[in-house]
């Protein structure tokens, strides 16, 4: 029969405690809050009153359910003032040795079969268990910030919990309203397991100046959909907090993409912590400010100003497909000539067919007029011949990804584009400076990677090769922005910045099913749910298509030699299977209609 959880008890009333405690008395449940001093009391009074102040102003809150929520709650400087709760929770600071003193002390206080549970995200819950006299009714309960509006929330049950106990916790946690997701004991667990990888990652290429902290974040928000950026996210997490969850986990996994990039220690040492300090990667208006000031990092402007640019008026597109008839379509939107090339008069119609048709989707929605869709249609020319590129001031190239294919093209470009003319790549994986080394103007070559769909995406990456000259790469800045796009510069290699970051969090996501941690629905919940991300790893892995994204993983650990970056065997056995995602109707999920 499972338990009646009507008192519960949170240790800690920081800012996560606090949020623990507004989610049970929200719940009207009878909430014993313990903090180590009246001070640290005051403190946490002070987190809720303001917490529900802010509901009450959004009009979540009425002033007397705020009153009734508030008086639901006791808090003490005793733990012995927990002896009737059915559920204590612990949310100290990451500390395995304080943590455990007070789940000792915690132990002798409450009844026999009381559950304990802790709020770690990183450090072992066994660890905790077994200092005390009821290891089986230990688990972890690990809420999310800010706790009221999260709705996830990681039950972690350890090899020596009874099943009743995590019965009852993830019914009881349902019962608050959250999503719980129940999984074994180990270091980072889901989310964080997954989440710091990435953001330590974005960490060392920050660190290495392969792009700027704006380029990083921007990348990240407008090529994948993320509520925020990793530097900016790990400013609000907290850079101490951050390196001690990465360490955790890089003690246990030994994986080096979990060992703290060294740019965390210099910048704690320097007592640059993230928002809670007013600088971290970025400088805030005031500690605990989410408002970013302008500091000596901060760009001027997308374009350099004192780099003359060249002129762009005609542009030309060679290929037909999905994406470079979107790319024609946002150069002929932004009032570009555009010359569109095909191998034959059927695939010039019907890439221009397709820009047609997503005009008209325009026109329906009432977004453009028919006036503006004919002038879009007017601005497109068609051709089967690559010589009538000879005039236009940008090519940009988006046939197949293949090497020899784009090399044979850039070298017959060359012989055929005016000089000064810019010769752009859309390749998401390939060296831009094979394409470069094709020509016999190596300066004038770049990337410009848009994202799909290209008429709705916001991204370009814009690629400098070692060769590329400044005034090109400015330029292609100063064409994104006149595209209404939103430009981030990197250096050529694999993956530039977006698909560096994603690929190797995808294929963490695909190791940790491997190894029947958790299941690929609690990896989706926990991700969406708990991270805010647009869309779970394997949905998205299926969205994709798992055959590209093994190419693209596979060239990662080509470049860059790390284990970690090595593509999870069981992707390489699905795509092997023909299990390729949502186009095949079978990936790491079955669908009924492709």
């Amino acid at each position: 029969m499972a338990r009646e959880i009507r008192t519960v008890g949170v240790v800690g009333l920081g800012t996560m405690g606090a949020g623990i405690v507004e989610v049970f008395a929200r719940n009207g449940l009878e909430v014993i809050a313990v903090e180590r001093d009246d001070a640290a009391g005051e403190r946490g009074r002070a987190h809720l009153s303001a917490s529900t102040g802010r509901a009450i102003e959004r009009g979540k809150l009425t002033q007397e359910q705020a009153d009734e929520l508030l008086g639901r709650i006791t808090v003490t400087t005793s733990l012995s003032d927990l002896a009737p709760c059915a559920l204590v929770v612990e949310a100290i600071p990451e500390s395995l040795e304080a943590k455990a003193q007070v789940f000792a002390e915690v132990d002798k206080v409450v009844a026999e079969d009381a559950i304990l549970a802790s709020n770690t995200s990183s450090l072992s819950v066994t660890e905790l268990a077994v200092r005390t006299t009821r290891p089986g009714k230990v688990v972890g309960m690990h809420f999310f910030n800010p706790a009221p509006v999260q709705k996830l929330v990681e039950v972690v049950r350890t090899v020596v919990t009874e099943p009743d106990v995590i019965s009852d916790v993830q019914a009881f946690a349902a019962s608050l309203g959250k999503v719980p997701v129940v999984i074994g004991d180990r270091a980072g667990f889901i989310a964080n397991a997954l989440l710091f990888g990435y953001l330590n990652h974005a960490a060392k290429m920050y660190a290495e100046r392969y792009a700027s902290r704006e380029d990083l974040d921007a990348g990240m928000r407008y090529g994948c959909g993320y509520p925020m950026g990793p530097l900016a996210l790990l400013d609000l997490i907290g850079l101490d907090t951050a390196y001690e969850i990465l360490e955790t986990m890089y003690r246990e996994s030994r994986n080096l993409m979990h060992a703290p990039n060294p740019v965390f220690k210099q910048m704690i040492t320097a007592g640059l912590l993230g928002r809670k300090t007013g600088r971290g990667f970025y400088t805030y208006s005031a500690p605990h400010s989410s408002t970013v000031v302008a500091d000596g990092e901060t760009p001027a402007s997308a374009v350099p100003a004192d780099v003359t640019l060249r002129e762009v008026r005609r542009v030309g597109v060679v290929g037909t497909g999905t994406m470079a008839s979107g790319i024609v379509e946002v150069f002929a939107k932004a009032g570009y000539d555009v010359v569109v090339r095909g191998r034959s008069e059927s695939k010039v119609e019907g890439s221009i067919a397709l820009v047609k048709k997503s005009q008209d989707k325009a026109v329906a929605r009432g977004k453009a007029t028919e006036a503006d869709r004919d002038a879009v249609l007017g601005r497109i020319t068609g051709t089967t011949a690559l010589e009538d590129m000879a005039d236009v001031d940008l090519v940009v190239e988006a046939v197949a990804e293949e090497l020899d294919v784009k090399r044979a093209m850039f070298g017959a470009l060359d012989e055929i584009c005016k000089p000064g003319a810019i010769l752009a790549t859309t390749t998401s994986s390939l060296p831009v400076v094979e394409c470069a080394a094709a020509t016999r103007r190596p300066g004038d070559v770049i990337g410009m990677h848009f994202f799909n769909p290209a008429p709705v995406m916001k991204l370009v990456e814009v690629v400098s090769t070692i060769g590329t000259d400044r005034s090109v790469a400015a330029t292609i800045l100063d064409v994104c922005q006149k595209l209404k796009k939103v430009p981030v510069s990197c250096g050529d290699r694999a993956g530039f910045i977006v698909n560096a970051l994603l690929f190797p969090y995808l294929n963490d996501a695909v190791k940790m099913l491997e190894a029947h941690y958790a299941t690929a629905d609690d990896i989706d919940a926990a991700m969406k749910t708990g991270c805010a991300l647009p869309m779970g790893p394997f949905e998205l892995l299926d969205v994709v298509g798992l055959d590209v994204s093994l190419a693209i993983e596979r060239s990662l650990y080509s470049e860059f030699r790390q284990s970690g970056f090595a593509p999870a065997p069981l992707l390489e056995h699905l795509v092997t299977a023909g299990r390729l995602g949502r186009k095949t109707g079978h990936g790491f999920r079955d669908y009924t209609s492709r």
